[in-house]
This record gives structure tokens, C-alpha cells and sequence, in this order.
């Protein structure tokens, strides 16, 4: 092997390993900023598994300012959200089969679209044009809610869930905003 293809393949591999160490740095740092969480729920007969990214407030407007009104959002940080049911339910009335989804919402000032998905997405935004990744041809599910003003300041994006009659609600919530997403085994 001449010098010149042994220094060029050596340059080539350090380029490949400074990405690699490149995108792991940076995938780390955005953790420390919107850690991940788990949330796993047990509602009567069914399971439910939420995985999303919490990213903080920081005194910034967040609905119709961070997060924009009427467009596409991966609802948290870094990974698209996903949410999983080891049983058929129906979401809002809609039948939702069980399997795991990604989630993502529009926000509107008066009503969320809430969006089941059946695509699989590495990170939530596009890194090329920091576009959401969301792709509408795989959407299995979309309802609307209306928006729940609250009192009180959520710091945190959280996702949570809370027994009510027949039903399951999950709540998405953060700053004074909150939805309801009414679920109920089919």
C-alpha cells in the first residue's frame, strides 16, 4: 500500500471516529438539558408506556413562542415521544391497536391535534433544517382536545396519567397549559 493510501485511509477514519464522538457529545449535552423519561402505567387491563425527553421552562414563552402555534411538534425534546399499549383502546373513541407509536401534538391557543403515528424516528427534528421528523402518511390517529388553562407554572414537560371512572387520562402539561387525553379499553 503506497504512503499517500495508507495517510488518506488514516484521515478517513479520523474523520469517522470525530463524528461518531461529534454526534454522542452533542446527543449528551441535550440530555443534561431535556432528560429522558419512562412513565409506565397500569390501567386495570391494559399497560401504557410513555418515553419522552423533559425539557425546562427557563422564563421562556413556550405555546405560541419555544413551541409554535399550528405547526408539527415532537411534544418534548431530542427523541420523538412514543407511547405504547399492550392492549386495543379506544383513544377519545377512536380504536387505537395496541403497539408502540410516536406522539406528536399541534398546538393551537384553544385545542391540541393529538397525533398516534406508526413511523419510527431516531430524533424528533430533521438536523439539516430543525423540522420536526413527523412524516403524515404514517399517522394511524388524530383527535382534538381542548386546552386546559392552568394556575399554576409547570417548570417541566410532563407526561402523566390519572384514573378516572372508565376512564384513563393522559396528560400532557407545561407552563399554564395542560390536555387531556381520554383513553379507555376497548
Amino acid at each position: 500500500m503506497s504512503k499517500l493510501l495508507k495517510r488518506s485511509l488514516i484521515i478517513i477514519i479520523g474523520i469517522i471516529i470525530i463524528g461518531i464522538a461529534g454526534r454522542s457529545i452533542l446527543i449528551s449535552n441535550t440530555k443534561k438539558h431535556s432528560p429522558e423519561q419512562t412513565i409506565t402505567h397500569k390501567s386495570k387491563e391494559a399497560n401504557f408506556t410513555v418515553f419522552y425527553n423533559r425539557p425546562f421552562r427557563k422564563e421562556r414563552v413556550i405555546f405560541g413562542g419555544l413551541v409554535p402555534f399550528d405547526q408539527v411538534w415532537r411534544t418534548g425534546a431530542n427523541e420523538a415521544t412514543t407511547f405504547t399499549t399492550d392492549k386495543d383502546i379506544l383513544v377519545d373513541g377512536t380504536v387505537l391497536e395496541a403497539g408502540t407509536y410516536s406522539l406528536w401534538t399541534i398546538p393551537g391557543e384553544n385545542s391540541w391535534k393529538v397525533i398516534f403515528n406508526s413511523g419510527e424516528y431516531n430524533w424528533g427534528v430533521n438536523f439539516t433544517d430543525g423540522n420536526p421528523s413527523h412524516d403524515p402518511k404514517y399517522d394511524i390517529l388524530t383527535i382534538e382536545v381542548p386546552v386546559q388553562r392552568l394556575l399554576n407554572v409547570i417548570e417541566q414537560f410532563s407526561i402523566y396519567f390519572q384514573e378516572a371512572n372508565d376512564f384513563t387520562i393522559m396528560y400532557l402539561a407545561w407552563d399554564q397549559t395542560a390536555i387531556a387525553v381520554p383513553i379507555k379499553l376497548k
